[in-house]
């Protein structure tokens, strides 16, 4: 359940993965919002290939870009392949923090060899704002009305890792 945009794609070398660097930094100035580089000699990463899970162990290196307090960090986490593949919760954030989500996808697109989205919001394809927000709002209606039905349940579960949880019982 969510709202989530999935992305995968692999940069195209060193002086591609410092552009994106810089400019993920400079989104995050001209925005006001914080942005933390990041690299591990040893990570475990959760992946999938040919639709089987299977884990990354190895180092990474990359950026995070904290877009709203009610969305997930968009984390990009590369491996000794140059390869990411992470994604993107946004239905807590609302509809405006999806769209700049997508438009920051797009504009980095230059900087990969390959730059693959799913969009559960189907913004990404269609550009469809209402279409989008139909799906935010259903998404939350559902939540809402489980948890009205389960009083111990809790809601948009934040976890140290900035991941977001819909809901736990």
């Amino acid at each position: 359940m969510g709202v989530t945009v999935h992305f995968e794609g692999r940069w195209k070398n060193a002086q591609a993965f410092l552009g994106l660097l810089l400019h993920i930094e400079e989104i995050g100035r001209a925005e006001t919002l914080l942005t933390e580089r990041f690299e591990n000699s040893q990570a475990k990463l959760r992946r999938v290939r040919e639709e089987r899970p299977w884990e990354y162990v190895g180092p990474t290196k990359g950026i995070l870009l904290y877009l709203h307090e009610d969305c997930e960090p968009f984390r990009l986490e590369f491996d000794r392949e140059l390869f990411v593949q992470e994604w993107v919760k946004t239905q807590f954030a609302g509809v405006d923090t999806h769209i700049r989500l997508i438009q920051i996808l797009r504009d980095i697109g230059r900087f990969f060899q390959t730059l693959t989205v799913n969009d559960e919001g189907e913004y990404w394809e269609s550009e469809n704002r209402e279409a989008l927000g139909e799906h935010v709002r259903r998404c939350n209606e559902v939540i809402a009305e489980f948890a009205a039905k389960n009083p111990r349940a809790q809601v948009k579960v934040k976890e140290p890792n900035g991941r977001l949880i819909d809901l736990i019982e």
